[in-house]
């Protein structure tokens, strides 16, 4: 599994939750190839309702969950990058 995580040292602090789907859209080719593609938010606990709302909005958005900042995916194919949620 393919992983990258955009976060700064100090926003693996700051941003300890990540909001994370499975993109229906982008699962199987490219870098997914013949595998899942996850994409997370990392955000503040505080702005947690916020951005799961923002994610499940999304049509390409499959399995949307919660899962803590040390998350890393699995062995095997595919592709899981984490962006960092932006401030309103």
């Amino acid at each position: 599994m393919e992983f990258k995580d955009d976060r700064t040292p100090e926003q693996h602090k700051t941003h300890t939750m990540i909001v994370l789907m499975t993109d229906g859209f982008m699962s199987g080719w490219g870098r997914a190839r013949n595998g899942p593609s996850y994409a997370g938010w990392a955000c503040r606990p505080d702005q947690l309702n916020e951005e799961e709302r923002r994610i499940r909005a999304r049509s390409e958005a499959r399995r949307v969950r919660i899962v803590l900042g040390n998350y890393k995916p699995g062995p095997g194919p595919g592709h899981c990058h984490i962006y960092v949620a932006r401030d309103n």
